[in-house]
């Protein structure tokens, strides 16, 4: 990262926002790749699965009490603000953490990644897979979950992660240091920003949020019924 003695060194991305990011990534890209091998890479599709809705469930409760450009009511945007930042005359505030396409992105990732996990856990494939939520649900539901997760969803998760990273691509080379922030966690201002509190006691918090979001996927994992 450049120093400019004329710009403000922020920190704006705390770590547990940061290992979300990247922890969440390497769990779609194997996602994606155990579900398109199938067979016995089927059981680490389901250890995948239950890391990101791990990821998920702690992403959700960060968003209400983690650092402040990670919550959601930093980059809770309407339609005016969008068109604004679109036209290049949005305050200054709306480009330091999520701005309101970026924050478009983020809303759509978390709403398809969710529904793609949810309706994992009640899917079933009729040889071999079956989600540990499956018996809950009518078969009817079991039917439609599994087609919108082997199909639409799956395309849907896939154009998303190409559009993200697209968008990576182009706003890092209009403004550089923009990926390097989610390694770093700090962005280089031109005017004062609020920082993101990451210390140790909001990482020690969200370590004890996290083994309370593995322990809930644990307990739901645990809902299959036994093999016979």
């Amino acid at each position: 990262m450049q120093n400019n003695p004329s710009l403000i060194r922020v920190r704006v991305w705390d770590l547990p926002t940061r290992v979300f990011h990247w922890a969440t990534a390497l769990c779609v890209l194997g996602l994606l790749a155990t579900g398109t091998v199938g067979g016995s890479a089927m059981t680490f599709h389901f250890r995948f699965g239950y890391a990101l809705l791990s990821l998920l469930l702690f992403r959700i409760l960060w968003g209400v009490v983690g650092g402040h450009w990670s919550r959601f009511s930093s980059f809770m945007y309407g339609p005016r603000a969008l068109l604004a930042y679109l036209g290049g005359k949005h305050p200054a505030n709306h480009a330091v953490g999520h701005s309101p396409l970026g924050a478009l992105s983020v809303w759509a990732m978390l709403g398809f990644l969710m529904l793609q996990v949810a309706t994992g856990l009640v899917s079933d494939d009729e040889i071999a897979t079956t989600g540990p939520l499956a018996h809950l649900v009518s078969n009817a539901m079991v039917s439609l979950a599994t087609s919108y997760h082997t199909r639409i969803g799956k395309l849907a998760v896939l154009a998303l992660v190409l559009l993200h990273v697209g968008a990576i691509v182009v706003y890092t080379r209009r403004q550089k240091g923009l990926a390097a922030a989610m390694v770093h966690g700090d962005k280089q201002l031109d005017a004062p920003a609020p920082a993101a509190r990451d210390d140790a006691v909001t990482r020690t918090a969200a370590a004890l949020l996290m083994a309370l979001c593995i322990t809930a996927v644990y307990w739901v994992a645990g809902l299959a019924p036994a093999a016979l």
